[in-house]
């Protein structure tokens, strides 16, 4: 793949950086996701500046973090700040450190691919092309999904800044991941967590016994765990079975904390919130003629829509989506996106040419799908995420230590 250059985003019009009611924009410095880990590495001793302009001891500073001679980073997935506030009577450790959490923002859209490429290059979406759970190839003109990788350029192509751990290890810290097998060598994990070495464990308790033994020595670890979003996804964040598995992850991050050496930071994150959705507010593309006309791909995920349409289409593509969509939606063209900051400050030419020529953001509990491209299971998930509300965008720093 050719080099392509970045590309700032040209100044805001008056009022283009507002956002309808309920709808929060996401931070690019230090009250962003993007920020943890280079605080983290200025707490080790790193010193780190990020192609977005995050310094490591300006962030530092930011989440009040002291130095340590150990730091273990923990990234929940889905584990949105007002998620966690209001079933913390299911975490009562996490909960003792809800008073002094930080309140970070996640990236748009608040996706994993999106909020993990982000969280490991201390950057946004914009430098590291990972915009969405599907996104065009701009390659093959189809659809690639950046957390299988399936359609995908290879990791190194598409995803041109150096991950945050890999600088740890190379400035001589010892680095260790700990997440499932499957992700050992996969396209995310090299594109944006690679570093150091990787312990492989599928169950929470061999992660976190790992990520002790890591800590009987000086240095960072990073652990993964998933489960949380999957029981949101297929239950609903306000089920009993997501409760179940905040309990679960309260137990095992409560047994961690108590176990840490001396001089040990233990930061507990996540990449985005969930919202419960509501099947009466879905659109189908694939059954809707009036959303379909002009539209030649849809990617990205229900809250958060990436429309690729036919060339000089994107206008009235646009238009026509704000009509059926009304309310439930905030309806951008792609210009509009940059010129908001919503993919972050100096975008890639790359991650233009992936994204929408239309982004649609969902609010309320609407949702826009395509049932010619999406599976029957993700058309009846129950929780999912993407879009700007404030219970999408807003993650938790929660800070513990010995």
């Amino acid at each position: 793949m050719t080099s392509l250059p970045a590309r700032t985003a040209p100044p805001a019009p008056d009022g283009a950086s507002q956002l309808p009611d309920g709808l929060l924009a996401p931070e690019h410095g230090t009250a962003s996701l993007a920020a943890v880990l280079p605080a983290a590495l200025d707490a080790l001793g790193v010193v780190v500046t990020t192609a977005t302009g995050i310094e490591g001891r300006a962030a530092r500073g930011a989440l009040d973090l002291p130095r340590a001679d150990r730091v273990c980073v923990v990234l929940v997935d889905g584990l949105g700040h007002l998620n966690l506030a209001e079933r913390a009577g299911h975490a009562p450790f996490l909960r003792s450190l809800l008073p002094d959490a930080r309140s970070l923002t996640s990236t748009f859209p608040s996706t994993t691919a999106a909020a993990i490429g982000a969280f490991g290059t201390g950057t946004a979406p914009g430098r590291t092309g990972m915009l969405g759970y599907t996104q065009r190839n701009p390659e093959t003109g189809g659809l690639a999904n950046m957390v299988s990788w399936e359609g995908a350029p290879a990791p190194h192509e598409l995803q041109r800044e150096a991950p945050l751990l890999t600088v740890a290890a190379e400035a001589g810290v010892a680095v260790t991941s700990t997440g499932p097998a499957r992700f050992a060598g996969s396209g995310m994990t090299v594109a944006a967590l690679r570093g150091g070495s990787y312990a492989a464990a599928d169950a929470l308790e061999r992660r976190v016994d790992a990520a002790r033994l890591a800590l009987s020595r000086p240095g960072l670890v990073y652990l993964y765990w998933g489960e949380v979003d999957k029981a949101g996804h297929h239950h609903g964040s306000g089920s009993w079975q997501w409760g179940d598995e905040l309990e679960h992850l309260d137990r095992e991050l409560a047994r961690l904390a108590r176990s840490l050496p001396a001089g040990t930071l233990l930061l507990v994150t996540a990449d985005h919130g969930m919202v419960d959705v509501d099947p009466g507010l879905r659109r189908d593309v694939a059954t809707d003629p009036v959303l379909d006309q002009g539209v030649t791909l849809v990617g990205g995920e229900p809250r958060a829509v990436h429309v690729y349409t036919e060339p000089g289409a994107a206008g009235a593509v646009a238009a026509r989506w704000r009509d059926v969509l009304g309310e439930d939606a905030l309806v951008l063209e792609r210009e509009e996106v940059l010129a908001r900051g919503l993919l972050g400050p100096h975008v890639r030419d790359a991650a233009i040419q992936a994204a929408g020529d239309v982004v649609v953001a969902m609010r309320g509990r609407a949702t826009v799908v395509d049932s010619r491209t999406q599976t029957a299971a993700s058309l009846a998930l129950v929780g999912v995420h993407g879009s700007l509300t404030e219970r999408e965008m807003r993650v938790p720093l929660l800070v513990a230590g010995r």
